[in-house]
């Protein structure tokens, strides 16, 4: 599993948790929402220091990543994260 982030979603990203260069950003999964992958659970997004990185990127000195034990969630598909400009907001897009 490969994750990918726009510059425009990491910028986004930067500006709403007000991250510095050096911190870390977790995508996890949780129960309720909806997703292209798995029925009945979505992504979530926290600052947070790693446990154990199951697949991660930098970008503009940010790491974003999943942790080991959410990497069944992906079902082999990677994440991309793009920015809608429209909604001025992430999206999540599986591959």
């Amino acid at each position: 599993m490969k994750i990918t982030i726009d510059n425009k979603a990491a910028d986004w990203y930067i500006n709403e948790l007000q991250l510095e260069e050096g911190d870390t950003v977790q995508f996890f999964v949780r129960y309720g929402g909806c997703s292209n992958v798995q029925k009945g659970f979505s992504l979530g997004v926290v600052k947070q220091n790693p446990e154990e990185i199951g697949s991660s990127v930098e970008s503009k000195g940010i790491t974003f990543f999943v942790e080991n034990r959410d990497l069944w969630y992906f079902d082999q598909h990677d994440l991309h994260v793009d920015l809608d400009e429209d909604a001025e907001e992430p999206v999540f897009q599986y591959h």
